[in-house]
């Protein structure tokens, strides 16, 4: 047994079983109310725990969160001395939380959270007591995960869902809290339907916060632009017949809604028209990600042939898993391709496609390495109709949140003259002609949030 002494009590590590084909782990949490109630005042952001009767040494919270982080860190950072390849193998994982907060959600919000990271999900309501089941079930959770999974995702999973699902936080929520959140969640909050809901709870609904961390998370093909939108807090649903708030799917409040469609909506259904105006039967996407547009493409029966390309393989490990490809129909599935690919090395895979899109792909290259990838898309490649979508650098003032460029990994953000100066001279290079079209709503002074260029073969000085 190994012995951690917390600020709120004392963590033990033993192993209950350790055997050739399966060990277990177990992690307890001896927590001292006392100790609570000296290192906590009423400055805590939940008071209750500060007292000497509540649920904190029973469940798992996020002092059990705290406790992981410390007990397992080189664990859940991706690291062994003595075995260093382990950490990168996926192994069959089973994780028990016998009593899990489920605060408005319950056992549909653990499925909903865990489920789109691979986890096989068994959630169980706790009976307030056995012996009186007209009393009903406790907001706690019986959970068991299965999956294989590396043990750092595991880990990181855990770390960030667990105060998730118990909607508190055992101490004071500051900036340095969202750095936390996007180390743990690297390659897979981005990605995740709820990830809105994930970092709101995560950041008590701290709007400034969320709203930082919410813009470091956008990826390739996410937008941006929504997350720095006012969020709806969960607190305004409309109650349930147990007083539980009731969550939509994507973890906002039911019912009707103002807001307007997201940019990343607006920039994937103007690539989709684009390709359906030139006419493609037969697209690949360039910098696909987690593979948003390539499932916008499979729905459209009239498009026979569709790539999806990424230099990243974990990116397209998380699109093979949005897209069920272990359960795709074998008709769907012929008309599917995911590998791996650099867009500025030569690749033959490239070829022979009515369509290439780069959809906001080019802002993630340094400048000098442009040229490569002009030369491997519209030189090498040569597909009959490439199209460009990237960030309109002038209207990035009316993100008022919004200080520098839209995502930390942009190397540069063009203005409309400065994207169709280099469009222009890229189709009179390759052969080409090219049209533009404003994605989202195109202010008079500022132009369109998103600008596109339609590249088709047969135009210019080759």
């Amino acid at each position: 047994m190994q012995e951690f002494s917390q600020s709120f009590g004392t963590a033990q590590v033993f192993y209950p079983e350790a055997g050739d084909e399966r060990c277990t782990a177990a992690l307890l949490l001896d927590v001292d109310p006392i100790r609570l109630v000296r290192s906590r005042g009423a400055s805590s952001p939940d008071f209750s725990l500060g007292q000497y009767v509540n649920d904190r040494p029973y469940a798992a919270s996020s002092l059990l969160a705290s406790a992981m982080a410390e007990v397992f860190r080189t664990a859940r950072a991706g690291r062994c001395a003595a075995r260093p390849e382990l950490p990168e193998q996926a192994i069959p994982l089973e994780i028990s939380l016998p009593a899990l907060p489920c605060r408005h959600g319950g056992v549909e919000l653990a499925h909903r959270l865990f489920e789109p990271l691979g986890w096989q999900v068994e959630a169980a309501a706790v009976p307030l007591d056995e012996g009186f089941p007209e009393w009903g079930n406790s907001r706690y959770v019986r959970l068991t995960l299965r999956g294989e999974v590396r043990l750092a995702d595991a880990l990181n999973h855990l770390y960030v869902l667990l105060p998730v699902l118990d909607d508190a936080k055992h101490y004071w929520v500051a900036s340095d809290e969202v750095d936390k959140l996007i180390r743990a969640g690297e390659g897979w909050l981005a990605a995740h339907p709820d990830r809105g809901l994930i970092t709101r709870r995560y950041l008590n609904r701290r709007t400034a916060l969320t709203r930082a961390a919410l813009a470091r998370l956008a990826e390739v093909g996410d937008d941006l632009e929504d997350a720095l939108e006012p969020p709806v807090e969960e607190e305004t649903a409309e109650a349930t017949p147990d007083g539980e708030a009731a969550e939509g799917s994507g973890g906002e409040p039911t019912g009707e809604s103002d807001r307007p469609t997201p940019l990343n909506v607006l920039r994937r259904e103007a690539v989709l028209a684009a390709l359906d105006d030139v006419g493609a039967r037969t697209v690949i996407d360039l910098g696909c990600g987690s593979g948003q547009l390539v499932n916008a493409l499979l729905a459209n029966k009239t498009i026979t042939k569709i790539a999806g390309v990424d230099v990243s393989a974990h990116a397209l490990t998380l699109a093979a898993r949005k897209l069920k490809l272990d359960r795709m129909s074998d008709a769907r599935r012929a008309r599917l391709d995911l590998f791996q690919g650099s867009l500025t090395y030569g690749d033959s895979r490239f070829a022979g496609y009515d369509a290439a899109v780069l959809m906001e792909v080019v802002e993630h290259l340094d400048p000098p390495r442009l040229p490569a990838l002009e030369r491997v898309v519209f030189g090498g490649a040569k597909p009959g109709h490439v199209i460009v979508t990237t960030p309109n650098a002038e209207y990035n003032v009316r993100y008022e949140t919004l200080t520098g460029m839209r995502h930390p990994d942009h190397r540069f953000e063009w203005t409309r003259a400065e994207f169709r100066h280099w469009a222009a001279a890229v189709a009179a290079r390759y052969g080409y002609q090219v049209d533009y079209r404003p994605v989202g709503e195109d202010d008079p002074e500022l132009g369109p949030p998103t600008q596109m260029a339609i590249f088709t073969a047969g135009g210019g000085d080759v």
